[in-house]
């Protein structure tokens, strides 16, 4: 098993999406990238604890690639938006990947070269890029959020659309019905 945390705006739909990846084990919501010890989503939602919202990913590397899961990652949220996705506005919805050692560096450094090249942006990455430090789980109202709440009005308005595009673009990286 290997993990990577990943924050690509609200933590809600990124666990959603990834909860769906074949090879990913688990997801888990939470914070990371911050000041303060064990922050709640109130305090995260000040801005003032540094945190963003993430997803630590779990998953089996014989079955998904770092790079494959970047490559979900990066196509799944805006990372040339600074400190915001859609109307979630603030240094918690910032674009920002966790690594765990040099090697997911290494990884994480040639796939956003790789999307620089491709053109696929007409705007700088912003994407920030940091050793990890510290993930706190978020509380357990916010997980498996979407599956749990699915006909809330953010769910149907922002994270199925979010779905819905995802399983059609990846439609041979989702895990069996049975398994999800």
């Amino acid at each position: 098993m290997e993990s990577i945390v990943l924050g690509g705006g609200c933590f809600w739909c990124t666990e959603a999406v990834f909860s769906e990846v074949r090879g990913v084990n688990k997801v888990e919501s939470g914070y990371s990238g911050g000041t303060v010890p064990n922050p709640t989503y109130e305090e995260v939602c000040t801005g003032r604890t540094g945190h963003a919202e993430v997803v630590k990913v779990s998953f089996d590397p014989s079955e998904i690639s770092l790079a494959d899961i970047l490559e979900i990652f990066f196509d799944i949220h805006d990372p040339t938006s600074m400190n915001r996705q859609g109307d979630d506005i603030g240094t918690q919805y910032r674009s920002a990947i966790f690594y765990f050692n040099e090697g997911q560096k290494e990884t994480i450094d040639q796939v956003i070269q790789t999307l620089k090249n491709s053109g696929k942006y007409r705007k700088p990455i912003v994407t920030a890029v940091e050793k990890f430090q510290a993930f706190y789980p978020s509380e357990e109202y916010h997980h498996n959020y979407y599956n749990r709440n699915g006909s809330a009005p953010y769910c149907r308005a922002v994270i199925s659309p979010k779905l819905q595009k995802f399983r059609h673009s990846y439609s041979a990286q989702l895990r069996p019905p049975q398994e999800q």
